[in-house]
Formats: C-alpha cells, structure tokens, sequence
C-alpha cells in the first residue's frame, strides 16, 4: 500500500474518531458538539495542503533551512517559557488569536533535521566516541532539557528516542550506544523508585501508575476508565458514536486517551486493524529509507518514522496502563492543530525523498 494512501486513511480514520470521542465533551464545554472536529479539519486541510507541496519540492532544500528552522525552533523554545497560556502548570502554548502554537511539535521535526544532518556530516567518525557518543548527546539534550522545562515529560522521551534511533543507525558503536542506554534505563528506574526527582506534575503521575488503586474520583481516574472503556468494546465494539465512557468518564477524549475510545466502539478487530495501518506505514518507510543512496534523505525518513512509531507505542502503552501516563499523544488522531499540521508536512517530506532521491532497485 503506498506511503500516501496509508496517510490519507490514517487521517481519515482519526479525523471520524476524532468527531466521534469529542462531542460530548465539546458540548458540555462550548456548547457546540462540532467544536474540536471543526478546529482539526482546518489544520487537517492545511497539513494535507502542505505535504501536497512538500511532496513536489526537493528534499535537498531541507540542508538549506536547516540552520534557520533550528535557530527559530530554539528560539520558540525558550519564548514559550515565558509566554504561554495558562494551563494548569504547562508551558507548552504560545497564544496566537485563536489558535495556539506548540513549539515542542515543530522541535520533533527539528531534532530529526538536525541529528540527519550532523550524522551524515560525520558519518565516517561516528565510531568515534566524542563524534558518535558526546556530541549527540549534547545536541539531543538541549532539546529534551527546553522542552522539559515546559513540563513537557513525554516530548521530552519522545525527542531522546528520536535522536538516540538516528544515532544508532548512523553508526554510533553499538558497545558505546548499549552502555548509553543501559545508563539510561538505570536513570527510568532510579526515578521510577523515586518519583520526587522529578517534577510535581510527573512525579504524581509515577505515584498514580504505581499505586493501581481504582478509587472512583482518585489520580487514577483517566486511566481506569480508559481501562473501563478498552474491556466494553469486547472484540468487535460497542459501535461507532456508541461510546459511553467518552461521556465525560474519560476526561477530554479527544487528546491524549482517545484510543480508548477506539477500542470501545471498534472493538479489539477495530484497534488492531488501525495498529496495523500505522505498522504498514512505519515499514513502508523503512523501505524508502533503505532504498535512498543519499543517507541525509535516509536518515530523515528514518527519523520521521520513527518519530510516528514510537509516539503511537507509547501512546498505546499509557492508554493500557503498561507505563505511566505521560501526557503522549495518538499521531493522526489526537487533538492538536500544530501537531497535525507538522505530521502531514513530514509525510510530505518522506513523499519527496521517494520521489526525488535516488531509489535503489530492490
């Protein structure tokens, strides 16, 4: 199935779940059942639009703006910190009229820039300790460290992840790269032990995970009923529109949950069959990637893929309570104009690099 048909029916099929997860809550709150899905088609089409475009322009402009989008991307990540909208402790929005900016989604397509552009540059050194362990590790750290001041916590994982992929597939030593991530795994567990390292916000959420209690109105409740909403929809759902839990049990459905929902009116066949919509396109990027003789084009398609792939693991996960809630949203389907908007400009970027570069015969 081709790259730009399984984005197509990605967008499309979240675009339906979005409506469907968002009314109840959207009347409830503004008193228009339509307010969410109205808002998402606007950047929807705007996104389709923009990966249209992108499609059609060299990739090999990308090494041109490179330096400019990461200076702009920093630059937004340090503003948002101190003007931003006031949601609960988050830092995250930049106000813009009636929209909103999230400059942490345009730091993922960043990342992804910047760390394809550093590894081809010094690809023959990455072996190299310094150039393959050091500086890497520098570059991807003063993203994570930006966006966790935003109280961003899954960004934060998501950029790291990102990175650490690229870096791996541009030859960092695997001995290097295994005692990197075993460092890491020690730091998830010393946290984990002791959620005070961490702040407020996500150190609760560790409690909360830990705890498994099912008090009705404790730190629990999105997440039990989340669990409450997957076990009603059986193996074949409830039905589409036919959700109950997404009757304010689980609160905003339409971000960060909303694949509860999923599974509630599709059912068991419904989530897997949109799980593997989401495999297809992570493997039919891998095939472009592999099929580039250009490694800046490889290494971006390989970044945004795995960008999309790792967001939706994680997103799953805390959605069926095997890690903590992080706050990781369901790529194509989650509320979110900029996030939306920059997903559908990166497939546009994988669209150009399977056009333009030059594909190996497989």
């Amino acid at each position: 199935m081709p790259f730009f048909a399984l984005t197509i029916a990605l967008l499309t099929i979240g675009l339906v779940m979005l409506f469907s997860a968002s009314y109840p809550y959207a009347l409830q709150k503004y008193g228009d059942s339509y307010y969410f899905f109205k808002r998402q088609i606007i950047f929807a089409v705007a996104g389709v639009v923009a990966m249209l475009v992108m499609s059609k322009i060299n990739y090999k402009l990308l090494k041109v703006i490179h330096r400019p989008l990461l200076i702009v991307t920093l630059l937004l990540l340090v503003v948002v910190l101190f003007y931003h909208t006031n949601v609960d402790d988050f830092k995250r929005w930049i106000p813009l009229g009636p929209f909103t900016l999230q400059p942490s989604d345009i730091a993922k397509f960043t990342i992804v820039l910047t760390m394809a552009t550093y590894v081809t540059k010094h690809y023959s050194k990455m072996k190299n300790s310094i150039y393959g362990i050091v500086f890497p590790i520098l570059i991807i750290g003063l993203f994570c460290g930006l966006i966790y001041l935003e109280h961003h916590l899954s960004c934060t994982i998501l950029v790291f992840c990102i990175g650490a992929a690229i870096m791996f597939a541009g030859g960092t030593d695997w001995r290097l790269f295994a005692v990197g991530m075993g460092i890491m795994i020690a730091v998830v567990a010393l946290v984990i032990m002791n959620p005070d390292l961490l702040m407020n916000y996500a150190g609760d959420r560790i409690v909360a995970w830990l705890d498994k209690s099912y008090e009705p109105l404790g730190k629990r409740w999105q997440t039990n009923n989340s669990l409450y909403a997957i076990g009603s929809g059986g193996f074949f759902g409830v039905g589409l529109g036919n959700s109950k839990q997404k009757y304010l049990y689980v609160s905003e459905p339409q971000n960060d949950f909303i694949f509860a929902i999923v599974c509630e009116e599709l059912g068991f066949v419904g989530a897997i069959a949109i799980i593997v919509l989401f495999a297809l396109l992570f493997i039919r990027g891998i095939k472009i990637a592999n099929r580039c003789e250009d490694k800046f084009a490889s290494f971006i398609v390989l970044g945004i893929v795995a960008q999309v792939a790792i967001q939706t693991i994680f997103n799953i996960m805390v959605v069926t309570d095997t890690i903590p809630n992080t706050g990781i949203a369901l790529p194509f389907f989650s509320y979110g104009g900029t996030a939306l908007l920059m997903l559908l400009f990166e497939m546009g970027v994988v669209l150009s690099i399977s056009r333009k570069s030059n594909q190996k015969k497989v």
